[in-house]
């Protein structure tokens, strides 16, 4: 089992009030997260373990990612509301609502990735016109 990159005290740190049920998920969030965002570098060739011992920065970083990640799944955790908006009409009936983190899951935003060097672009050459080299042009 690989390190923890953040405490419950960080999630509560950056402002989060934290219900008994709420912090008891959270810690398991924050290992699962750790073990996520541990074997999404892997995917990309990097060790991340490695990267924080080298900046304590990167480090600070890394918290940051973790704690913003558990922060989202634990917001419906002991809420009674999963409903970020709706709309609702009387006339012919009709209800619409967009739930916030439905299924509670850990996820990273792209960003954050990009933020910490994780992905990287992908780029390529692709000959569109068919040049051929000076040594085999007709010309």
């Amino acid at each position: 089992m690989g390190a923890v990159y953040a405490a419950v005290n960080d999630v509560m740190a950056v402002g989060r009030a934290l219900t008994n049920q709420q912090s008891e998920a959270a810690v398991s969030l924050l290992e699962q997260a750790s073990a996520r965002l541990r074997l999404a570098a892997k995917r990309y060739g990097k060790n991340l373990d490695e990267m924080i011992a080298e900046d304590e920065d990167y480090g600070l970083a890394v918290k940051a990612v973790v704690v913003q990640a558990v922060c989202r799944a634990l917001d419906n955790i002991g809420s009674g509301s999963n409903v970020q908006q709706g709309t609702e009409s009387i006339g012919a009936w009709s209800m619409s609502m967009t739930y916030l983190n439905a299924g509670q899951s850990l996820y990273f935003l792209r960003t954050e990735l990009k933020e910490l060097g994780l992905t990287r672009q992908r780029y390529g050459l692709l000959d569109v016109l068919g040049v051929q080299s000076e040594e085999e042009s007709p010309c």
